[in-house]
């Protein structure tokens, strides 16, 4: 099931993705970000799964299903850039601004921001192109929020 996926992901000129590969690649980026502290725990995969639910309008159990059909990808895919070329090409700008709120949720859900994280998160942001200014924003938001 992946390795089609990520054939696509990695041609060297890839289509947009159909809606449901979008939300995977996301996800995946999503997992690949709460793993690079080396700590991927319950509260991270928890905000994970409410994250998908309320973007995509999923029951619990599918949430989990696609976080962990995430995490698979996520663990056989050879780089972040391919993520976030699949995503920059399937959304507008406004809607990744909304992809870098969820993946701040997802660095803050342990309540610690690690280098690790924050490294990664500018690399993405960058990636997708999404400008430090509105970065910084989403992650404002999302610290007011709680």
């Amino acid at each position: 099931m992946f390795a089609d996926f990520l054939k696509r992901l990695t041609a060297p000129d890839p289509a947009p993705l159909p809606d449901a590969d979008a939300r995977l690649a996301l996800t995946a980026l999503l997992v690949r970000v709460a793993r690079s502290d080396g700590d991927f725990d319950d509260a991270e995969k928890a905000r994970i799964d409410r994250i998908v639910a309320a973007r995509y309008g999923l029951s619990p159990f599918e949430a989990t299903r696609l976080r962990s059909d995430g995490e698979t990808l996520e663990s056989e895919a050879p780089d972040t850039v391919r993520f976030t070329r699949a995503i920059k090409d399937a959304v507008p700008y406004e809607e990744r601004i909304a992809v870098i709120e969820a993946l701040w949720q997802v660095v803050l859900a342990d309540g610690v921001r690690e280098a690790e994280e924050d490294a990664l998160l500018r690399l993405v942001s960058n990636l997708l192109g999404v400008n430090d200014r509105d970065s910084a924003l989403a992650r404002r938001r999302v610290e007011k929020r709680g």
